[in-house]
């Protein structure tokens, strides 16, 4: 299996005050393409740091960090963001879209960040709209959509780019019940295609969706299990029926 994520006795401290706080004491961690991961633990585990971490959003004070085959730990900011573009398609508990922009032009932005032209980031952003069921919502504003529906809005804007990792943080924390199930059996097709997922949540029922659970306590790994309790959206679809 291809590693996708390596990352080698990763610290992270912040000074507030007079105080230092150790986020990340010593994490050591390989995903391999095509997983689907969940990183769970309380407030105050490291799970948000570790994500920020893992999606270029931050740099670690210590340690190493290999994303497909590139070392990212002591890259400058421009460069994190251009590897943030290529390399990650982020999913939000707050979905991030523009109020005044349609569905479209939601999903096309990253591309417009790529340097594609107008006619192909609207031919991608209509193919990724019709595989998360939203082929016939590409004119309309995030406000005259529903919250499942503007989730995958986000989803397929995090496709777009074909990145080599789906971040997903706390990804139907928005929603109702029948709407999270609906959203992680997006994920699980998503999966199924071949993409590598990583889901932070706190939420037990939702973690059973990914084929691997991560547990942080107190900036370190205190549990890396597979799960052979594997929830599938026909299980959960099954309940509401």
């Amino acid at each position: 299996m291809k590693e996708i994520i390596s990352i080698k006795n990763i610290r992270k401290t912040y000074q507030i005050g007079e105080e230092i706080i150790h986020a990340l004491k010593d994490v050591s961690l390989t995903i391999y393409k095509n997983e689907y991961v969940a990183l769970m633990g309380p407030s105050g585990s490291g799970k948000s740091t570790l994500m920020n971490m893992l999606g270029c959003l931050d740099s670690p004070s210590d340690g190493e960090y290999i994303l497909n085959n590139l070392s990212v730990a002591k890259m400058s900011d421009n460069e994190l963001a251009e590897v943030r573009n290529k390399e990650i398609g982020f999913v939000f508990q707050t979905f991030n879209l523009l109020p005044r922009a349609t569905t479209l032009d939601n999903v096309a932005l990253p591309l417009v960040y790529a340097g594609f032209s107008k006619i192909d980031r609207d031919k991608r952003a209509k193919e990724v709209l019709e595989s998360v069921g939203l082929g016939n919502r590409m004119n309309h504003k995030p406000n005259e959509l529903s919250g499942g529906q503007r989730q995958r809005v986000a989803i397929a804007r995090a496709l777009v780019n074909n990145p080599a990792i789906i971040l997903a943080d706390e990804p139907t924390g928005n929603l109702d019940s029948k709407t999270s199930v609906e959203i992680m059996g997006l994920f699980e097709e998503i999966h199924k295609k071949g993409n590598t997922i990583i889901l932070v949540t706190h939420e037990e029922d939702i973690a059973l969706h990914a084929h691997r659970i991560v547990r942080l306590k107190d900036g370190l790994v205190e549990s890396d299990t597979q799960n052979t309790k594997i929830t599938t959206y026909k299980t959960r679809i099954d309940a509401f029926n």
